[in-house]
């Protein structure tokens, strides 16, 4: 697997810990002048450019404010500069109130022109509302809140450095205590990657799609599904079916590979669904294919069931490619109950998985009603495909119920569903968790699965948003499903241009509701983040995953939503994982063991070579060794705190040279990896500054050799 990741956003800060600890050995270039705004800077609300006096709203007081008064957001906007050394992330809070809205009123802030939402709750007195960690980039910033939706009173706004929390205290512990040895060992490696990298995805079509139309035909008084080329593809006999003309055909056939092809009625011909389209895009584009692959359960649906072979494609992507699958399931119902009868087959049209539907959501928990019965028969068809996978030894990132929240609610009860995009969720949050919750029972104690990875969608719209989670004994990992190209973007750029944002913001509020006990995802998105955002903005997602391309969005391959050369950049960069880095003993070092990475590619600037290694005795000895040039504290990563330790080795050798009394003094493999200079042996100063060019992308490559 890579490693070095180039976390620029930390060099002021590692910066300014060299100066404090190194005293008079500074480190050149690593800490600026900064001339600019203090930080944390707070700023009274009546002192924002553009702002009036309120001391009232009206006749209505809110005491106890800080300064002359207040400033209250109506129909002008108000605000105010600072000055920050770098790109980077900051805070915003607002000590404010809102008392026209019972149920809350959304409220944005704009930073040089982008804007940022937050739902502010109602309040009375005088509250902090949270804004979340907002992009400011080197120089001047413009910090305005804009009027779009207002009536908010401010008496003080407060800009503070981002303050990141530690990602390592995520579980890498399955929710399920009898998960698989395969399911444990998956677990443990996403946790192993988790904050350090981010894993690359791809989900495929599902269903149908992709359609490539072939000659085979089914020969009903030969009985043989024969091609063009008098090629005969095997059948299921039982699967013989007969048209509304009285003629004969077959669903599906296979070719000797075990490829599928699917009858089409309209021209009585087979089509083959070409369900690599996406990955072997990446490949061609990239040189390399993602390290996850999305799946889906939705044909399965007891309405309109039929196999789609999904099992077999994630049983060879794990299996064969040694790859991560994920898995959602588009479940659909009736529209109307009383068009269904039970086990019978429905028209596609009349079934859904929106929430326009009198199917009760529940009732899937009630016996003797018809939605218990009918989610019966799903759970059960799932169950089928979930245990050739365990039987196999495979285990999937499972993804049910996805996206529950939708849009915020539109009544004042804000957890009552109304915003809900599906059936699952229309009901409200005390339903969906129990329906979470009675799938997950079901699939464990009924049906004896236990090779999930149990992965739920969150949204962020406000506080209320949390609700919807199921709980750390419920859930593995949290996931937001980024789609912004059109809507709520950050970049300032137009609709329909690729959307680079990392939504930084996003991914530390999820981290907030599960108090950072689980790793956050990207389970879906329209763009990819860029690799320049992810890493300047702190935004380690466990994992991004495209949506496939269809004849009505391109998510993938349409030039609205997808830079080739930014996805170039990512997939060939040190930070993202793809399929070929992935270790080879991926689902063989169950019990929470984290898998060994050794087996696959190591990180550009490791090598193998013969050293001569002096100590501080006389002794010389010559021993073969993994050089990891750049790496002097043997941490397994790159970063200021290397070029730190090497000015401390200088500057007090007793205290941190070879032997040194401080417990993390440099050591002997760690003198070799620092020597890194290519104008002289042996480790100078020189050597801490060649590391800080490497981070800073000036130079590619810290092996001395390598002119």
């Amino acid at each position: 697997m890579k490693k070095g990741l180039k976390k620029l956003i930390s060099l002021a800060a590692a910066g300014a810990m060299a100066a404090s600890q190194l005293g008079s050995v500074p480190l050149s270039g690593t800490v600026a002048e900064d001339n600019g705004t203090k930080f944390p800077y707070t700023i009274e609300g009546e002192d924002m450019e553009g702002a009036e006096l309120w001391e009232t709203i009206y006749q209505t007081e809110i005491p106890d404010y800080s300064g002359k008064g207040f400033f209250y957001l109506t129909a002008k906007p108000a605000s105010f500069e600072v000055i920050v050394p770098e790109d980077g992330m900051y805070s915003i809070t607002v000590r404010g109130a809102q008392i026209l809205n019972q149920e809350g009123r959304q409220q944005a802030v704009s930073i040089n022109g982008v804007k940022y939402i937050t739902q502010a709750a109602y309040s009375d007195k005088w509250v902090n509302y949270d804004f979340g960690m907002v992009r400011m980039n080197k120089g001047v910033n413009t910090i305005e809140f804009i009027c779009e939706y207002g009536y908010m009173a401010i008496d003080t706004v407060t800009v503070s450095k981002a303050v990141f929390p530690d990602l390592s205290a995520a579980s890498g512990t399955p929710c399920d205590p009898d998960a698989t040895p395969e399911t444990k060992a998956l677990m443990a490696y996403l946790k192993s990657v988790y904050g350090k990298h981010i894993l690359s995805g791809q989900q495929e079509i599902y269903g149908g799609g992709h359609e490539v139309a072939t000659t085979i035909r089914f020969d009903a008084e030969k009985k043989k599904c024969v091609d063009g080329n008098g090629k005969e593809y095997s059948f299921d006999e039982a699967d013989i079916s007969t048209a509304d003309d009285g003629s004969k055909f077959v669903w599906k056939c296979f070719d000797e590979e075990g490829q599928q092809y699917n009858y089409q009625s309209q021209n009585r011909n087979y089509t083959l669904n070409d369900y690599n389209y996406e990955v072997r895009y990446i490949k061609e584009l990239t040189g390399e294919e993602p390290a996850i692959r999305g799946f889906d359960f939705g044909s399965y649906c007891p309405c309109f069931a039929w196999d789609d072979g999904v099992a077999n494609r994630m049983i060879d992507w794990a299996k064969n490619k040694n790859g991560i699958c994920t898995a959602s399931w588009h479940v659909n119902v009736p529209v109307t109950k009383a068009d269904y009868t039970l086990g019978e087959p429905l028209d596609f049209g009349r079934t859904t998985y929106k929430p326009n539907t009198d199917f009760i959501t529940a009732n899937c928990m009630v016996e003797g009603t018809m939605e218990y019965d009918y989610f019966q028969l799903c759970m059960k068809n799932l169950a089928a495909e979930l245990k050739k996978l365990q039987d196999a030894g495979v285990p999937v990132i499972f993804r049910p119920f996805h996206e529950a929240e939708g849009n915020p609610s539109n009544t004042q009860d804000p957890i009552d569903g109304s915003g809900a995009w599906f059936w699952w969720s229309k009901e409200g949050t005390e339903v969906y968790n129990r329906l979470w919750m009675f799938l997950q029972d079901t699939l464990r104690d009924k049906y004896g699965l236990h090779n999930l990875i149990y992965e739920q969608n969150l949204y962020a719209w406000s506080e209320n948003s949390a609700k919807w989670y199921s709980g750390d004994d419920r859930v593995d990992i949290v996931g937001y499903d980024k789609y912004n190209c059109q809507y709520n973007r950050h970049d300032g750029k137009q609709a329909g241009t690729p959307n680079e944002d990392a939504e930084a913001g996003l991914f530390y509020t999820l981290n907030k509701f599960v108090k950072g006990n689980k790793m956050v995802s990207m389970p879906e998105n329209d763009t990819v983040p860029s690799l320049s955002n992810m890493t300047v903005e702190h935004a380690y997602w466990l994992y991004f995953c495209p949506w496939y391309d269809s004849e009505q969005e391109h998510f993938l391959c349409g030039e609205q939503y997808q830079n080739p050369k930014t996805l170039t950049e990512l997939y060939q960069s040190d930070f993202c994982i793809t399929l070929a880095e992935l270790p080879k003993d991926l689902y063989k070092s169950g019990n929470n063991e984290q898998p060994s990475t050794s087996t696959s590619t190591t990180s550009k600037n490791t090598t193998t070579t013969t050293v001569t290694s002096t100590t501080t005795s006389s002794s010389i000895t010559t021993t073969p060794i993994d050089v990891k040039y750049g790496d002097a504290n043997c941490d397994g990563e790159i970063d200021m705190s290397d070029a730190v330790l090497i000015m401390q080795s200088l500057a007090n050798p007793n205290k941190y040279g070879v032997n040194g009394s401080d417990s993390k003094s440099i050591t002997e493999k760690g003198m070799i990896n620092a020597d890194v200079d290519i104008t002289a042996k042996g480790v100078t100063s020189n050597d801490a500054l060649r590391i800080q060019e490497f981070l800073l992308g000036k130079i590619k490559s810290l092996d001395p050799d390598m002119k």
